[in-house]
């Protein structure tokens, strides 16, 4: 197969390097052998790659520049190194007959290990310690707690979902989680569909938003949802950031509702200088890192093409299949 792998000169952290593909290559076996590679950063790279490839394995952000595509007669497959392709969107752009892929499950591990970080950060107050720092006070009234026994309710139950409950659950947190279909998950003690959202925020210590961004799932955690909160609630976003109301949600801070907030996710991206983020009280931001991991992050992926690729040759349906109408 002919293959053209693009990045991003921008991303050289999570660049797709010929010495990874072959360290992809050697870990897949059988499937990784004979294929026609080359590799681009730049669009005229991209424009003679997609001459002959078959095949794009690319970072959304060199993608999404590039659109409309250049001409690309023998596109087959188009993997895309990221989870949510929301930013993508409208799809018109993608050649009919060109199945589209995403690296789901690449991510789990790390986001994780980051939500049981921030659900730690949220009960010990370190959202509060931080705004007491920046003030120069000495927040000696200021008190954590514990995080066994709190009750967390994770909205969407996917890779990084799933991976928060099952971190929670283990450090003794009672976890609810909220998906499509409300079928068990093991880190839950109960799953509910979004229709029972309203009632299961009232009872909820602490709020996971980890939910890909749809039609349905945009404002999802609007002002009165946030007012559903217990007092004292605390909230984490490692989806994205118009799964909530950002103005609701710093108002809820300031006002001294919500106890904190840990987001990694915002609207924009990056958040401009002088927006009220910067100066909510109680409020830790990271700039959209939770998920990624630049030690395993390509090579997970390319793992994650190669398998994708025997499915492909054993006409399978492809595992990371992304589809457009449900917008994940």
């Amino acid at each position: 197969m002919r293959i053209h792998l693009q990045s991003h000169p921008a991303h050289s952290g999570f660049t797709l390097t010929p010495a990874q593909w072959a360290g992809a290559c050697g870990r897949a076996g059988a499937v990784a052998a004979g294929h026609n590679v080359s590799f681009g950063d730049t669009p005229e790279a991209l424009a003679a790659g997609l001459a002959e490839a078959e095949a794009l394995v690319t970072q959304t952000s060199a993608l999404s520049q590039a659109l409309p595509l250049p001409p690309a007669p023998h596109l087959r497959l188009i993997y895309c190194t990221a989870a949510g392709l929301d930013g993508l969107a409208p799809f018109t752009w993608l050649p009919a007959g060109v199945q589209l892929m995403n690296n789901r499950g690449t991510h789990g591990d790390k986001a994780g290990e980051y939500g049981l970080m921030a659900l730690l950060m949220l009960v010990n107050r370190m959202p509060a310690y931080a705004t007491a720092q920046r003030a120069g006070v000495w927040a000696g009234d200021v008190h954590g707690g514990m995080l066994a026994g709190r009750r967390l309710l994770v909205v969407g139950l996917g890779i990084l979902g799933g991976a928060v409950a099952t971190r929670a659950a283990a450090a003794g947190v009672v976890v609810t989680g909220v998906r499509t279909v409300a079928a068990a998950h093991p880190a839950c003690v109960r799953v509910v569909d979004p229709g029972d959202l309203d009632v299961a925020l009232r009872d909820a210590d602490l709020l996971v938003l980890a939910a890909p961004l749809t039609a349905q799932t945009r404002g999802l955690l609007d002002r009165r949802r946030i007012g559903l909160l217990p007092a004292g609630a605390g909230v984490v976003n490692i989806g994205r950031g118009a799964l909530l109301d950002q103005d609701a949600l710093c108002d809820a801070l300031d006002e001294g509702t919500l106890r904190g907030a840990v987001l990694d996710v915002f609207v924009p991206e990056p958040v401009p200088p002088g927006h009220r983020l910067w100066t909510t009280r109680n409020l830790i931001m990271t700039p959209h890192m939770s998920a990624d991991d630049p030690a395993s992050y390509v090579p997970m992926s390319l793992d994650i093409f190669f398998d994708n690729l025997v499915a492909w040759n054993e006409r399978r349906p492809l595992p990371n299949r992304f589809e457009v109408a449900r917008g994940y």
